[in-house]
């Protein structure tokens, strides 16, 4: 249980990809346009974490150490594929505005990371749960991104919606601030890369201030230690 646990917190905090590891740049920067898009990317993302990492374990002691990446590599192309064509049957218009970065999941670095660093290492269960908490780490920060760039750049929040429920699913927009005129930087390159530094300094703020107060309940000696 404990080694359980260690993953989960790994995934979600000490490890995540978003603003710890910084990896899966790519799609994190070029999609985090809205909440809609971001969950949607993430969760795909996820899957495939997930299921390359659970394949790949149960065939580790199969492949050779030399051959290992192109494997690798195989596997999560093969997954991507299922994922690309699952999403342009039955979210078609969300799957045109994620547009080129789906099958990019292919080659972001994460995925490949996940799998050769921890799954190619470990049984089927952990290495599965390895992948889907890096995947729920990464679709939290870009979901904040998200949300963050939405609000500021044009005031709403869930726009987008109907791409994935269909029109109904309009009513369930939130104009956080009506009649907002926009900020367009907000939605361009510039404002991922302004919206991630936050995050980041907000992630390690955090971190830190943690810390601090675990050393106010150290002996003396040990608390000068941490600091």
């Amino acid at each position: 249980m404990s080694q359980y646990r260690d993953i989960i917190v790994n995934g979600l905090w000490k490890q995540n990809p978003g603003v710890v590891q910084l990896l899966g740049l790519c799609p994190l920067l070029g999609i985090s346009n809205s909440v809609v898009n971001a969950v949607g990317l993430g969760l795909a993302t996820t899957l495939v974490m997930t299921f390359s990492n659970g394949s790949i374990s149960a065939i580790r002691n199969l492949v050779s150490h030399e051959i290992r990446i192109p494997v690798f590599i195989l596997v999560i192309a093969a997954l991507v594929t299922v994922i690309d064509m699952a999403m342009n049957a039955f979210v078609h218009p969300l799957y045109l505005v994620l547009g080129i970065f789906v099958p990019l999941i292919v080659t972001n670095c994460i995925v490949l990371a996940r799998t050769d660093s921890f799954a190619a290492k470990n049984p089927v269960l952990p290495s599965m749960l390895d992948g889907m908490m890096m995947g729920i780490g990464l679709t939290m920060v870009i979901t904040l991104l998200g949300a963050l760039r939405e609000v500021v750049g044009k005031g709403t929040l869930f726009a987008g919606l109907d791409l994935a429920f269909g029109p109904a699913a309009q009513a369930f927009v939130i104009h956080v601030v009506p009649d907002y005129k926009g900020f367009l930087l907000a939605i361009l390159p510039p404002g991922a890369f302004f919206g991630l530094g936050l995050l980041i300094a907000l992630r390690n703020w955090w971190d830190l201030r943690s810390q601090r107060r675990a050393a106010q309940h150290l002996p003396a000696g040990l608390a000068q230690g941490v600091n």
